[in-house]
């Protein structure tokens, strides 16, 4: 009787997570590699603990004896039970040694049948975690779009944070995604900062050929990160690290990491809407590597809207709130600044106004003290009231300022007054990088390179932004997704 043969249909189903990657593709160890040896050790007791076993289970005897290959060449041989592959690395963990055994034992020993897709997955991740400015990331402002279709005011946005539930979501981006290229889903929580991660790796569309070889499944330019913070109207995405290989239009879609991008923010508003609850995903204009300075901008915390001059509410440098007209006794600004002088002295009331001072924001003082002592006062007082108290020193540092300049010298301001200007292009562009842009935008002018009162308010750090497109001297927002 003859065979039947074997009949492939193209399927929208995502990626399964037990999809093995075959433990011979070099691109594996240069995955595992970038882990340090405890990460990797740490990883392989998780994979072994009794309740992740069976998701992650090793090669013991048993499937030696069902497979015909001959493994007895190999360098490790196959253990007899979960107990003596856990037994095998404690005593790497209680040797010292490199981390290239521990990859080598994984590989070669416990998992020479391949690692799945989520193993890799968690690989990815935890060196997220151990490197939280190794991707570069955009902040996005989830917003309530209303019956008539328009976007909800930011108030009411800010009140309207959805609840996510993980399998709901998983299947609803599925769903959006799926007709257009085949993926792979993670949801994980981060093990260091307050937010979770979703991993996406995309690969061809479902109604191409289903044979690849086995590295595209290991490609980092297909993988793509979504961030949730904590209770906020907020998401995160990466950027990719490479901008993919060029190739023809009927496969744009598969390698193109900025549609890849653009598919995946387009999925993530709808799989979080209800019926009744439509959201949109806005542009922010803030960009960083730093996932912490993302949380400090545009995240839970009271510093959301304390930035720049306004960061002397949230250090309680000064008492009351910008917003209330009611008088209050705050300290005056030529007060502060005589405050933070050496061999000034405060007074009695100015002390027992400052009684309730954080221990940071006193230290911080004392350590910029030093540092400006040779800055004439007038110029002193006129930094202190722009970039505010922090300076060099924030907890939110942006490692990259792009500005984009859309007046053309050559053209009056009126003549394009009623042009859109998503369709200008820039006459002028100006990067600036480095540890801390805005604190070394502060130290120029400290040292009177450039005039603090006339800079607006994005250059000092007020706005919070990374991307500032400048027409006719005002910031404008453009779509940047």
């Amino acid at each position: 009787m003859a065979r039947p043969k074997t009949i492939r249909t193209p399927t929208t189903a995502s990626l399964p997570s037990n999809l093995r990657i075959p433990s011979t593709t070099p691109s594996l160890v240069k995955s595992l590699g970038k882990l340090t040896r405890q990460a990797l050790l740490d990883l392989a007791f998780y994979w072994l603990d009794d309740r992740n076993v069976q998701l992650f289970a090793p090669y013991l005897e048993q499937d030696e004896a069902e497979n015909t290959d001959d493994e007895e060449l190999g360098p490790y041989p196959a253990e007899r039970t979960i107990d003596d592959v856990r037994n095998a690395y404690q005593e790497l963990q209680m040797r010292k040694g490199g981390k290239r055994e521990v990859i080598d034992r994984i590989l070669e020993g416990d998992w020479r049948h391949g690692i799945t897709m989520r193993q890799l997955a968690m690989v990815d991740l935890r060196y997220m975690d151990d490197h939280p400015s190794s991707l570069r990331w955009t902040a996005l402002e989830l917003t309530r779009i209303g019956a008539d279709g328009a976007q909800a005011s930011e108030a009411d946005a800010s009140s309207c944070v959805p609840r996510v539930h993980a399998s709901t979501f998983l299947n609803n981006i599925q769903q959006q995604i799926s007709s257009l290229v085949k993926a792979h889903y993670y949801l994980a929580r981060s093990n260091t900062l307050p937010l979770t991660f979703l991993r996406i790796f995309v690969t061809n569309s479902p109604y191409q050929h289903p044979r690849q070889p086995p590295e595209t499944l290991t490609d980092s330019s297909r993988v793509i990160y979504v961030a949730f913070p904590d209770s906020c109207p907020f998401v995160y995405t990466s950027i990719a690290s490479s901008t993919g290989s060029k190739s023809s239009a009927s496969n744009a879609v598969a390698t193109d990491a900025r549609s890849l991008q653009r598919i995946v923010r387009d999925a993530v508003p709808k799989a979080l809407s209800l019926p009744q609850q439509r959201y949109a995903l806005k542009t922010t204009s803030l960009t960083a590597k730093s996932l912490q300075a993302l949380l400090a901008l545009r995240g839970p915390g009271r510093s959301n809207r304390a930035n720049g001059a306004f960061s002397v509410f949230a250090d309680a440098v000064v008492e009351g709130s910008p917003l209330d007209p009611r008088p209050s006794n705050t300290v005056a600004p030529k007060e502060y600044l005589s405050q933070s002088e050496p061999g000034k002295h405060r007074s009695k009331s100015t002390d027992d106004q400052r009684e309730n001072d954080t221990s940071a924001t006193q230290g911080r003082k004392h350590q910029n003290s030093d540092q400006d002592s040779h800055i004439p006062r007038k110029r002193k007082l006129a930094i202190h009231s722009r970039f505010g108290t922090s300076g060099s020193l924030s907890s939110a540092p942006l490692d990259r300022l792009d500005v984009r300049l859309l007046d053309r010298p050559d053209t009056r301001s009126d003549e394009d007054e009623d042009e859109d200007t998503d369709r200008i292009p820039p006459s002028l562009s100006l990067t600036f990088a480095g540890s801390d842009v805005i604190g070394g935008i502060r130290k120029l002018a400290e040292l009177g390179v450039i005039d603090p009162e006339r800079m607006p308010a994005w250059m000092t750090g007020e706005e919070a932004v990374s991307v500032a497109v400048v027409h006719r001297g005002n910031r404008v927002i453009k779509d940047s997704g």
